[in-house]
């Protein structure tokens, strides 16, 4: 009768750990991609998938970036190739999204380039105005911060913005 009881537990305790694997989900991104906005700013957007039905999950879009600034005049030159100056370093954006009953997300985070100087490190003459004239972003990725899982987005991304703007690119 003991054995016949242990037998029963230990098939219980089978299916039990059987039906576990069966839930688990098994997160993984199905495509990722950015690009750079007329503003400057990155868009990654991404899908993801095997999130299980309506979870929360965190995401973080990162990439190393540079930007470009240049004094611009009133008639819409630069007139001087050296007055510019470039602002490098790391740049990110967060956000949570629910999976719905799918399991999977759909989504889009932007990234703003770095910010330009202080005055009193780079500022324009006089009648020129500084503006953001090129970005870079590099080692771009999207990171599912809940299941610890990123995915690389290969290559640079780069945009001149001022492109009728002779030599700010």
């Amino acid at each position: 009768m003991k054995r016949r009881i242990a037998v029963v537990a230990l098939v219980f305790v089978a299916f039990a750990l059987i039906g576990q694997q069966a839930l688990a989900v098994n997160a993984h991104f199905v495509s990722a991609s950015a690009a750079v906005n007329s503003d400057g700013s990155l868009t990654v957007s991404f899908k993801e998938a095997g999130l299980g039905d309506n979870q929360l999950i965190d995401y973080r879009a990162s990439a190393d970036a540079a930007a470009t600034y240049v004094c611009v005049n009133n008639g819409g030159g630069h007139p001087s190739a050296t007055n510019k100056t470039t602002v490098s370093g790391p740049v990110s954006a967060t956000g949570s999204f629910a999976s719905g009953k799918n399991g999977n997300v759909t989504a889009s985070l932007t990234l703003s380039p770095p910010p330009p100087p202080a005055p009193a490190e780079f500022s324009c003459p006089p009648g020129q105005a500084l503006q953001l004239a090129l970005v870079s972003y590099t080692n771009v990725a999207i990171t599912d911060l809940t299941n610890n899982i990123t995915e690389p987005i290969p290559g640079a991304v780069s945009r001149c913005l001022l492109p009728n703007v002779r030599k700010a690119c």
